[in-house]
């Protein structure tokens, strides 16, 4: 039994290690220090190898504990007593489903991260649309969809700005921005306070 716990844990910890890297900049926001968004970003390029970890794991966990080992099942046919004792709930088949249940939610974070950004509405008064100014920064370190709504977050929170677009997947985010109101190096500096790094910007 104290394998399968050990089990349990090990598959608990992988997932949890594996979605560091997108939980951290949610966690980051709720404490209000932007600043530590990035620091498991590390962490990515090895994390599917720790999601298959985890399924290794839970998988094994679960074997052991819906087939019986043969030598298990001689011993609890040897040993007929009077009393039998319920295992702990630690040690059980609803605790396994828990533990299965949050490993999942764990490893599925990235996909709905975003429901944790709250939407930023500005009504944008645009005198004069040569005042607007399209920017793309190139940024080091997104590794998520939750470190895109991270940086789109930051950057909504600047007066001036129409439209924001962060890409983990380019390494990147586009956008638009009326100039008398804002200006590039405000967005790199909102941006950088997250974090993440703008390595290069490019006017569109």
């Amino acid at each position: 039994m104290k394998s399968v716990n050990k089990l349990f844990g090990a598959g608990l910890l992988t997932a949890i290690t594996a979605s560091l890297c997108c939980i951290t900049p949610v966690l980051a926001l709720v404490a209000g220090t932007s600043g530590i968004a990035s620091a498991f970003s590390w962490l990515e390029p090895i994390r599917p190898y720790l999601i298959g970890i985890t399924i290794l794991v839970l998988a094994f966990a679960w074997y052991q504990k819906l087939i019986p080992t043969t030598i298990g099942t001689r011993k609890e046919i040897e040993c007929e007593c009077e009393t039998e004792l319920k295992p702990k709930f630690t040690q059980s088949k609803t605790f396994l489903g828990i533990i299965t249940v949050f490993a999942i939610v764990m490893l599925a974070f990235p996909y709905y991260s975003g429901i944790f950004y709250p939407q930023t509405e500005k009504q944008i008064m645009v005198v004069d649309k040569s005042d607007i100014k399209k920017t793309e920064f190139k940024i080091s370190g997104m590794t998520c969809a939750s470190c895109e709504a991270h940086v789109d977050h930051e950057v909504d929170k600047l007066d001036g700005i129409v439209n924001s677009k962060a890409s983990y997947e380019n390494g990147n985010a586009v956008i638009e921005f009326d100039r008398t109101k804002t200006s590039a190096t405000e967005i790199e500096s909102a941006i950088n306070a997250t974090g993440y790094k703008v390595t290069a910007k490019k006017n569109n």
